[in-house]
């Protein structure tokens, strides 16, 4: 398989991987890339954890809500539906199911190699965050694979001042990587709107997020 036309990107939740390089997505499709999609949980507990709310929707509702979001978002980006891959673990508990996580993302490396993957920062608060890094990075070397690797954050604990301690440390630290956006920031906005079940929630990292460059750590 030609791996330098293809790039795989790990959401922990449906919209991460919007928030986190959306406008990398579309620029790598208009390069002639193919995208895939991993949407490692199902996001249904989000509005029951940060806003109390239990019905209207309830979980299950939500989680085919964010489900159906992440298609008309995907739709605007350019990502064909069947290149979105759902593995369904419930939302906030995917630490607890690392194992069957790993099989699974096993298999999708192995049928789709790679020559960049994309996935969140290990230093992001969020719990399936730091699991799916866990679990990209734990993959990858089993399967004995070396694509390029792209961190991204939208969920960093100290997300004002972590990218500027990183740039100061510079290489001692981490390495930064910076993908310009700038023709394609029209469409990631669009792309965005698409999860209207979240913004409320995360609307000012939506905002944060509609730079001219999208930041990426690529140390191993």
């Amino acid at each position: 398989m030609d791996t330098d036309k293809r790039i795989i990107v790990f959401a922990p939740h449906p919209d991460d991987e919007t928030i986190g390089c959306g406008g990398t997505i579309v620029r790598k499709i208009a390069e002639g890339f193919e995208v895939i999609i991993v949407v490692m949980t199902s996001g249904e507990n989000a509005l029951l954890k940060i806003l109390g709310i239990e019905s209207d929707p309830t979980p299950d509702e939500l989680k085919q809500i964010r489900k159906d979001e992440l298609l008309k978002a995907s739709k605007v980006l350019g990502v064909p539906e069947r290149n979105l891959m759902f593995l369904d673990f419930e939302d906030g508990t995917l630490q607890e199911h690392e194992n069957e996580a790993i099989e699974k993302t096993v298999k999708i490396l192995e049928k789709f190699p790679a020559d960049e993957v994309y996935f969140p920062y290990g230093g992001d608060s969020n719990p399936d965050h730091k699991a799916t890094n866990r679990i990209v990075r734990h993959c990858l070397q089993r399967v004995g694979l070396s694509p390029v690797r792209y961190q991204y954050s939208v969920a960093q604990k100290f997300s004002r001042i972590g990218p500027f301690i990183d740039r100061r440390l510079g290489p001692l630290r981490k390495n930064l990587s910076y993908v310009d956006i700038s023709d394609f920031l029209d469409v990631k906005r669009r792309a965005l709107r698409q999860f209207k079940s979240q913004a409320s929630i995360i609307s000012d990292i939506r905002r944060k997020s509609l730079k001219s460059k999208e930041m990426f750590y690529t140390h191993n």
